[in-house]
């Protein structure tokens, strides 16, 4: 008899049958999300409306085959979801879609060669064309003007530069590793050492590859520029006093004639003003305004011919953000956080705002078409990575226009946040959050994570956080809450920890964990883990020499020293004093009071410090210094130091670093867990 031959894959048909027989719980084990999974994300950003309002084109990145890189391309879909989104272009490193007025050709910015530029393609077929050859200098942004030809381009180019398009000349001989530093703010985390380059304004004609120089000064830089509806003027705003790079704060609103080149101010109040934007009729720019580093940040309105100002929004309950202007007759529209969520709202002629879309999500990016009538925007939440949609432009008829992630969320069980309440000693209400561990059990006990944000600004909530999701996989609930000092609550919320880090900032942390404890008896009181980044790492660090109560900690990219981290940050000092009163000499205590290292020889909890050595804001010894401390002091330590990443490693760092970090975390966690 001739032997059958086997079937690859094929099940034997007595395992088959035991198979059928399995408990359904024994055969649908939830999965959670793991740190691998992180390779097969996708990501979309930047939505731009077709003027016409029919397409939108974005552009969509995913980890690269080495895992070193993300490779991203401009996509377009079909703004009633009617065709399924569909590659544009072919390249691995296409950025910065915005469409021509007519609608008839996309520029984007690419890196085809060693240096990016400014690319055409036509959008009824054709071959994608660079209209830049810059040999200097790279383009920060820019905005087509109306004939369809010329564009406004925001270039940083080092202002002595008379043609970016010829190469600098090189110096003969050899040359020292040298950098010479004349001004207080002098590096930036993910730049590192900062050159002369500023941001000046320069006119593309698209057609001839010609450049003009509108603005550009050695002593500051010409930010957020924007085109006028008619197409003659640009509004941008400026530090002019020549204090921007000592660490000043100011600010103001500038028109530019494009045919002229002439320069004029715009009255507005004292202070900082930025982001001016015009009113479709051209008459008016909206604009942000701040009085003093820590006061709110209002929208206020002037006429562009000149006048007193106007405040159209006093920043006490939100703090506006991209504000935009589609149309006559809708009022500005403008992103807040706003208790956990991130909205685009409506100003109303009262001034009061008005959720369109995102009152339970983040919504970013957004661009509108020509009449205003529709949107573009990307929104995402704890249970959904971000993906395109659109709407009518008072929110109606929302659809999701991507949907890359869907394979990969819809096999991983992916927990919901719950949102609790506490109050603190001044009688405020803080937001909690928690997530459940997959395959949560009642009558079952958990080992419970407090992650701590970091800010002490911004804001968590409705927004997607992979890692969040890992440690619910991996059987650890996660807590966390918007402490004094978030965004989302509103100005006197955010303003109550300032001159009090280590104060407010700990303590609803810590009413955030009793909350937790007592409103959750499934979460085990000898499980209690702790982490958190930034700011929240100086917490991590603070929380652990005031209670024994965490069986381990992982402090990341964290402040252990207020003294050193004031003098080797990339912040100045003008920002330093504002921060805690003073300087170091004429405040040491507050300094040194709140520095984590002060009381290190208090520590008990075992650590894991996790920081990278390119960090500008956490500079690497913060980290080190800690780990000298721990080591010192006895405590059960390690120091996990990632090269060449910044202080951005959690979100932005090289893919497989970045996944190194997280299963760094949850084998921490999972080796202080109390044996059986």
């Amino acid at each position: 008899m001739t032997e059958m031959p086997a079937i690859r894959g094929a099940v034997p048909l007595v395992l088959l049958a035991a198979w059928l027989f399995l408990p359904l719980s024994a055969v649908a084990e939830p999965v959670g999300l793991s740190p691998g999974d992180y390779y097969e994300f996708q990501f979309v950003s930047d939505p731009q409306m077709a003027p016409d309002g029919s397409t939108v084109a974005f552009v969509r990145s995913a980890v690269s085959e080495d895992r070193r890189s993300r490779e991203s391309a401009i996509w377009l879909v079909a703004s009633d979801g009617s065709t399924p989104p569909r590659q544009f272009t072919r390249e691995a490193s296409d950025r910065s879609p915005r469409w021509s007025p007519d609608g008839r050709q996309l520029a984007f910015i690419s890196g085809r060669k060693e240096r990016s530029q400014l690319h055409l393609i036509p959008l009824d077929g054709g071959e994608a064309r660079a209209v830049t050859t810059l040999e200097q200098g790279s383009i920060s942004s820019y905005e087509w003007l109306l004939d369809n030809r010329h564009l406004l381009l925001s270039l940083r180019l080092d202002p002595a530069v008379e043609d970016p398009t010829v190469k600098a000349e090189e110096k003969e001989g050899p040359q020292p590793n040298l950098k010479r530093f004349r001004h207080a703010v002098y590096k930036s985390d993910g730049t590192g050492y900062l050159d002369e380059s500023r941001v000046g304004l320069w006119l593309l004609d698209s057609e001839s590859g010609s450049l003009r120089r509108l603005t550009g000064h050695a002593d500051w830089n010409d930010n957020n520029a924007t085109v006028s509806p008619d197409g003659r003027r640009v509004a941008f705003d400026s530090d002019r006093s020549g204090r921007e790079y000592a660490g000043g704060f100011g600010g103001d609103i500038f028109l530019l004639e494009i045919e002229t080149g002439d320069v004029s101010l715009v009255d507005t109040p004292p202070g900082r003003a930025s982001q001016p934007v015009f009113s479709p009729d051209g008459r008016q720019i909206h604009f942000l305004h701040q009085s003093e580093r820590y006061a709110p940040i209002t929208l206020q309105r002037v006429a562009a011919g000149g006048g007193d100002a106007e405040v159209l929004h006093d920043g006490l309950a939100l703090t506006a953000m991209d504000v935009q202007f589609p149309a006559a007759g809708q009022g500005p529209f403008l992103r807040a956080d706003a208790r956990g969520a991130r909205p685009v709202f409506r100003l109303d002629r009262a001034g009061r705002a008005i959720p369109v879309v995102g009152t339970e999500a983040a919504i970013n990016s957004v661009s509108f078409s020509a009449n205003g009538r529709h949107m573009a925007y990307i929104e995402e939440d704890e249970t959904r990575l971000v993906e395109v949609h659109t709407a009518r432009s008072d929110g109606s008829r929302s659809r999701q226009l991507t949907r890359f992630n869907d394979e990969l969320l819809s096999a991983r069980q992916l927990q919901s946040l719950e949102r609790f309440n506490f109050s603190n000693e001044d009688d405020m209400t803080v937001d909690g959050f928690l997530l459940r561990p997959v395959g949560f059990s009642e009558g079952t006990r958990y080992p419970v994570v407090l992650n701590i944000k970091g800010g002490p600004g911004g804001m968590w909530g409705r927004q997607w956080f992979h890692e969040f999701q890992m440690l619910a996989a991996a059987g650890y609930a996660v807590i966390f809450t918007n402490y004094r000092g978030s965004t989302g609550y509103g100005h006197d919320f955010q303003s109550a920890v300032r001159l009090d880090y280590g104060g407010a900032d700990y303590r609803d942390n810590m009413l955030l964990l009793e909350a937790a404890l007592d409103r959750f008896d499934w979460i085990d009181p000898k499980q209690l883990f702790v982490t958190g980044g930034s700011h929240g790492g100086f917490l991590t660090n603070w929380i652990t020499t005031q209670t024994e109560r965490f069986r381990a900690a992982v402090t990341q990219r964290s402040v252990s020293n207020w003294i050193s981290e004031a003098g080797t940050q990339e912040y100045p000092p003008e920002s330093m004093t504002a921060e805690f009163g003073g300087t170091i000499w004429t405040n040491f205590d507050d300094y040194w009071g709140r520095s984590p290292l002060k009381y290190a020889d208090r520590v008990t909890t075992p650590t894991l410090v996790i920081h990278s050595d390119s960090d500008q804001i956490t500079p690497v010894g913060q980290g080190k210094e800690w780990y000298y401390a721990l080591l010192a002091n006895g405590v059960e330590t390690e120091f996990a130091l990632f090269e060449g990443e910044s202080h951005g490693l959690s979100r932005t760092g090289t893919p497989v670093n970045l996944v190194a970090r997280l299963e760094l975390i949850i084998e921490w966690f999972d080796r202080f867990l109390p044996s059986e």
